[in-house]
């Protein structure tokens, strides 16, 4: 049984299946009568998911830094390899999960992947309720919490073909912002919970969790333009816009995610006195509040200018994280990793919006072909980029194991912001694509 829209039509009908089989959104009428409306439910529900996603994939960076106060005696350097492991399986989750909206359909796989985040939170209840628990199972845990970091790709390749060209940039910043908050709530809520006991931390979102699978069974919809042979959207690792975009993201998203889950433990270990880690909530909690901004800004100025300006502002920060441990002052620490956090936010949504716009222009007028591409190039970006969310807390461990200080790690991420800045004016802003 299919079901067939047309502009008049008031409301989408409902298959068993939850497919709706024509979905036009650069339609003006049929977007004003039904498929604004049909957008918006299903976005509310992806981000409650992608939401829960991401509180799940950082669980381990408001924890880690509890663990030596449990009786698990755990160096430095294994805390930041508990933070780090989750962000690589993410990154690596993040390209199947992408394929799997094309193959199973959006509402359908948004329900398996919340199901799937009971995984981790059963994990880490039984290793923190052993205290005998080798390290090596505490890695396997954490890696299991990789599974919250491969729903944001999903999540984003999804919602990229229910919304028009036109407002594209705003509702895939939205979205994402939506899913990035999920940081900042369990770096606020497992501080408050833990002195209770840790396995509190995970059990948080047991509840949310259930939740978020039932409402996308109940509420979200599957689109049959979002189905897509593997070939289609394989032929974007042919174009050098797909390896130059994940390059960028690298830099904005693998930022933010990095920041956020190393910053509770530089906070513990550089700045002792500080007295708490609930300020490291705040750095993800900006960055996330300034992801639609950036894709808003991208809507009307185009999406190389304003990365440029983000990877620019980027170097600043860390210049100003550098100057902060040489006169050792935790207000200028705090104050230069917001505007880090708040740059990455603007960029991962100025980045975000040019993917569409550049492999649009690619497609040479064919738009479905054209949202295919794009929500490959997503999906593929996102999985490349949250891979800095690995590097970063490794770059800091390795730093601080070697040298005793931060400092190696902070320029080897400052000759990054460097090197994109460069990538982004010379492949974007001085050709025919500054549009993007």
């Amino acid at each position: 049984m299919t079901t067939t829209l047309t502009a008049a039509t008031p409301a989408p009908p409902r298959t068993r299946g939850r497919w709706i089989t024509d979905w036009d959104p650069e339609d003006a009428g049929f977007w004003a009568a039904t498929g604004r409306r049909t957008a918006r439910r299903n976005l509310v529900f992806s981000i409650f998911a992608e939401h829960i996603g991401f509180s799940i994939w950082l669980l381990w960076s408001a924890v880690a830094v509890s663990l030596p106060a449990a009786g698990f005696a755990f160096s430095v350097d294994q805390l930041f390899w508990l933070v780090a492991v989750p962000n690589l399986v993410g990154s690596v989750m993040r390209i199947p999960y992408t394929a799997a909206v094309a193959r199973f359909g959006g509402r359908n796989w948004t329900a398996v992947s919340a199901a799937l985040l009971l995984v981790p939170i059963g994990s880490m209840v039984w290793c923190v309720t052993h205290p005998g628990t080798p390290y090596w199972l505490f890695l396997v845990a954490a890696a299991t919490a990789g599974f919250g970091g491969g729903n944001f790709a999903s999540s984003m390749a999804n919602i990229s073909y229910f919304y028009p060209e036109r407002s594209k940039g705003a509702a895939l910043g939205v979205n994402a912002a939506g899913g990035n908050i999920g940081v900042a709530v369990v770096q606020f809520a497992v501080p408050l919970v833990v002195g209770f006991g840790i396995v509190y931390a995970p059990l948080l979102w047991l509840v949310p969790v259930v939740l978020a699978v039932a409402c996308a069974l109940l509420f979200m919809d599957n689109l049959a333009v979002a189905r897509a042979d593997l070939s289609a959207q394989l032929s974007v690792l042919r174009s050098r816009h797909t390896w130059v975009m994940s390059w960028l993201y690298i830099g904005t998203f693998g930022s933010f995610i990095g920041y956020s889950a190393a910053l509770p433990l530089l906070i513990k270990s550089q700045f002792p006195e500080s007295g708490s880690v609930f300020y490291a909530a705040l750095g993800p909690l900006v960055g996330s509040l300034s992801r639609p901004v950036g894709g808003w800004l991208s809507d009307r100025v185009g999406g190389a200018r304003v990365t440029a300006v983000t990877f620019l502002t980027m170097a600043f920060g860390v210049t100003g994280v550098l100057v902060s441990l040489d006169v050792h002052t935790f207000g200028l620490f705090l104050g230069s990793f917001l505007v880090l956090f708040v740059a990455s936010g603007v960029g991962n949504g100025s980045t975000y919006r040019m993917i569409p716009a550049i492999f649009g222009a690619e497609a040479g007028g064919d738009a479905a072909l054209g949202r295919t591409r794009a929500a490959a190039v997503i999906g593929l970006a996102s999985a490349v980029g949250a891979f800095g969310g690995f590097l970063i807390p490794r770059g800091f461990g390795m730093s601080i194991a070697h040298t005793g200080s931060i400092t190696s790690a902070l320029l080897v991420f400052l000759c990054g912001y460097a090197l994109c800045l460069a990538i982004t004016w010379r492949t974007y802003l001085r050709t025919a694509l500054a549009f993007v």
